[in-house]
């Protein structure tokens, strides 16, 4: 399943690949992508039910893993649509002209521009003030903004619509809002390879960097990049893969699917990186020039003596002729750097929403790539979100006790509402920062766990001997040895290694910081999460993880109260 982590990826570098991402990228595909993602399709078809009810099928004591799929599912609904709702903030604002991220507003007086705008960039100004609203702290609720309340109102009633006649038809939305954005991209390659500086940023993406093959750091968010772009533990594959007819080659499937996904990554990151490219060779050439003209104004030089080529040439000669002077003057010259620039890898929404417009803005047409950017987004984002919302309304609806009382209308409805209701949090201006706390803590840890029992328990539980008859079955061939040497011990120790790595991790970095906008000096500073935001962290790992051993508690306690019940009527 095409995540929008896909294209936006919240954790890692610019849409995923780059540099030395890509080999334990490619790595991460074959070991656990491929393997994980045919398991998965395999056990929707066969068991013909949602997450909860396919692995309470292999063994009773599972059915805690499918609830937390629902849990981590749940939770990412939560949060996820907002991204939706500021796509939506974005694309209305991108019939401007000029576009409302171009330049800085006047002040109150009108006498000048807004003094926090000065201070950043137009494009971070129209970010963190006019969209996000965003208080100086985590601390500083602050109340909701309405704006993007009807924002987040509109995007969850398109996912509503989009699934009210039920799961098994969202696919055939998906098949638009998945085909669209391709369009979108093959428009954006196209014209991000004619941008000046593209090239700058290919090379950048292509140099490999083989010292971050060495960071644990680059395994996890490769991991991390695969889970998410294929949607493995969410439980929206097993819930998709239920109404596939039960001859279907879901090997085949997960094969072309793993090819599609990462083919796309690629594509996705051609683009990204031209135009990142593009970007900073902008800002690169824009430092210089204003280096050049403020020493072409303190020295009273000739115009066109000063190049971008004879620059530093000129700077250690007015350095040598004029060491007062030019002393003075130190603390005005920027040290522009190309590479620098590139290095500056912005993330998740603000690759999306700030590196993005800022480089729309200086094209020709800004509307025109503006409106097609945003709406491509937005169809990334809504096909994300349909299947997110099937792996979470497929178990209720395979429930008779919920599905013989409430049609499907219905309980598609109250789950859309409870979620809108509840992201309404994200849209408060502290909403960035709670967005940021669930977006880092409430599905990667849980994942890991929940894929490792997954693939623990076909092996081992239901037993892979069986679960090649069930492929016999369906598909008429049993897996070779790839596919069981990955499922038995290749998956499984690597899934276990990232999770030492990635406890070892938090454990190392000691307390847990996020990054707050200061307005007083237009950036990012680091703070100290306040106490209830960690009891907050340790509560959204711990309700997703903790359905699994107490799943198997409470099935053990009623077989054990049933044979006590037994045994007292014999």
């Amino acid at each position: 399943m095409e995540r929008l982590q896909e294209f936006l990826n919240l954790r890692q570098l610019p849409c995923g690949i780059g540099s030395g991402f890509l080999i334990p990228y490619l790595i991460m595909l074959i070991a656990e992508g491929m393997p994980l993602l045919y398991l998965e399709l395999a056990v929707g078809q066969r068991m013909r039910q949602g997450s909860i009810g396919a692995w309470k099928i292999i063994s009773p004591y599972l059915c805690g893993v499918g609830v937390a799929s629902v849990v981590v599912s749940f939770f990412l609904s939560m949060y996820y649509n907002v991204i939706n709702a500021w796509a939506f903030w974005y694309l209305f604002h991108s019939f401007q002209d000029p576009l409302p991220w171009a330049t800085c507003p006047l002040n109150s007086n009108r006498t000048g521009y807004e003094e926090e705008c000065e201070k950043t960039s137009p494009t971070q100004y129209f970010w963190y003030r006019q969209t996000l609203n965003i208080s100086p702290s985590l601390e500083a609720s602050g109340s909701v903004q309405w704006e993007q309340a009807l924002c987040l109102t509109l995007a969850w009633l398109v996912v509503y619509l989009c699934i009210l006649r039920g799961t098994a038809s969202t696919g055939k939305v998906v098949y638009v809002t998945a085909s669209l954005p391709y369009c979108v991209l093959i428009i954006y390659l196209i014209r991000g390879l004619t941008l000046h500086g593209a090239v700058n940023g290919l090379v950048y993406m292509f140099t490999p960097k083989l010292e971050q093959l060495s960071n644990p750091k680059t395994w996890i968010s490769a991991a991390t990049q695969i889970f998410f772009s294929l949607g493995l533990g969410f439980g929206s594959l097993i819930a998709f893969a239920s109404y596939n007819e039960p001859s279907n080659n879901c090997q085949r499937h997960a094969v072309i699917v793993s090819l599609i996904n990462s083919t796309t990554s690629i594509f996705a990151s051609i683009v990204t990186f031209s135009i990142y490219g593009f970007k900073a060779t902008f800002n690169y050439e824009s430092c210089i020039n204003k280096v050049i003209l403020l020493l072409l104004n303190a020295f009273d030089l000739e115009e066109g003596s000063l190049t971008a080529d004879n620059l530093n040439e000129m700077k250690d000669h007015l350095m040598a002729t004029y060491p007062q002077e030019y002393a003075q003057l130190m603390p005005q010259i920027k040290n522009c750097s190309l590479e620098a620039e590139l290095d500056t890898a912005v993330q998740g929404t603000g690759l999306a929403f700030i590196v993005y417009s800022e480089a729309i803005k200086n094209m020709e047409v800004p509307q025109l790539y503006s409106v097609l950017y945003f709406f491509m987004l937005l169809m990334l984002g809504i096909g994300s979100m349909l299947g997110n919302t099937a792996a979470i309304l497929t178990p209720l609806t395979d429930s008779r006790v919920i599905a013989s009382r409430f049609p499907k209308e219905v309980i598609s409805g109250v789950v859309c509402f409870m979620n809108c209701i509840i992201g309404l949090i994200f849209t408060m201006e502290a909403g960035n920062y709670w967005f940021d706390i669930f977006n880092d803590y409430a599905a990667t840890l849980s994942l890991l766990l929940i894929v490792l029992v997954e693939t623990i328990a076909v092996c081992y539980i239901y037993g892979i001997r069986r679960f090649e008859k069930d492929l016999y079955t369906m598909i008429g061939c049993k897996p070779n040895w790839y596919w069981k040497i990955m499922w038995a011990f290749v998956s499984p120790l690597l899934i276990i290694s990232l999770f030492i790595f990635y406890l070892t991790d938090y454990i190392l970095t000691g307390t847990l910081q996020y990054q707050a906008w200061d307005a007083t000096q237009g950036q990012l500073v680091t703070k100290d999460y306040p106490g209830y935001a960690l009891a907050v962290i340790g509560l959204l790992v711990a309700s997703s993880t903790m359905c699994i051993p107490l799943g198997a508690l409470v099935t053990f306690i009623r077989k054990r109260l049933k044979r006590e019940r037994v045994s007292t009527v014999a």
